[in-house]
């Protein structure tokens, strides 16, 4: 299925026929795909839509790029368009990134956070050094009109995701990583369960344990010895753990 949300094609699937809404919130560079178990799982009890974010999956390109708050504010024109009200989110990664700030201005019944983005690691010597560094030597090829070495080390700068990139998308994801969102977590107003692989490397636990410390009404479970992509790897115990925390909310 496909909607059209200001211009941008929205792919998405629909699974179940209940009156509860659960929406589907994938990670950083996935699609469906990632969430496609849960999706299948939820639908005896909910509606359930499993969202391609615009610029992954079968979704369209944004005409520009877009930081957390334009894709909030499509997820948001989304759940208009489709008459969505008081969902229950489960998001991964950048999808928690989304899902925190649509939390802000709309009414969202609980949500579930698995490996989530969104609170920005405190900047070392070594990180402002490198950065520095790179600076410097990116102005100095610009003045000898050395392009090619330029677009090079361009090319392999910056983080895996970063490189992966271009164009609009390499632009959209330095608006993401940069904003920090430590500040809006105090003001989510519904449960939230929270979910991590003791050995995240890219959203490590201590994250999820301040997000613990700063939602109102949170819980942290952790699966230990695994990673950014635990409720994935242990899809039936993360399917349990959600069947428990969603208990007594379909209808």
């Amino acid at each position: 299925m496909e909607v059209n949300i200001n211009n941008v094609k929205v792919h998405y699937t629909k699974a179940g026929d209940q009156k509860q809404a659960v929406i589907l919130l994938h990670g950083w560079g996935q699609n469906t795909t990632m969430m496609e178990p849960v999706s299948q799982h939820l639908s005896q009890f909910f509606t359930v839509y499993n969202l391609d974010f615009p610029g992954f999956g079968q979704s369209g390109l944004p005409s520009e790029p877009w930081g957390v708050p334009e894709y909030s504010k499509m997820l948001e024109d989304f759940c208009k368009h489709l008459n969505i009200q008081n969902p229950i989110l489960i998001a991964h990664s950048f999808g928690v990134r989304v899902a925190i700030v649509f939390a802000q201005n709309n009414e969202v019944k609980k949500m579930v956070f698995t490996g989530g983005a969104g609170i920005r690691p405190p900047r070392t010597l070594k990180y402002h050094l490198r950065v520095k560094t790179f600076k410097t030597i990116k102005k100095t090829l610009k003045l000898l009109n050395m392009k090619n070495i330029l677009a090079k080390l361009e090319k392999n700068a910056g983080s895996e995701d970063y490189r992966a990139l271009s164009g609009v998308m390499r632009a959209s994801f330095v608006k993401i990583v940069n904003l920090d969102l430590s500040e809006y977590l105090k003001n989510i107003q519904c449960e939230v369960l929270l979910v991590w692989g003791s050995l995240d490397d890219a959203t490590p636990l201590w994250m999820g344990q301040q997000m613990e410390r700063e939602i109102p009404n949170a819980g942290l479970a952790i699966f230990e010895n695994d990673n950014h992509y635990a409720y994935f790897n242990q899809m039936p115990r993360f399917l349990s753990v959600l069947d428990i925390f969603l208990e007594g909310d379909h209808v």
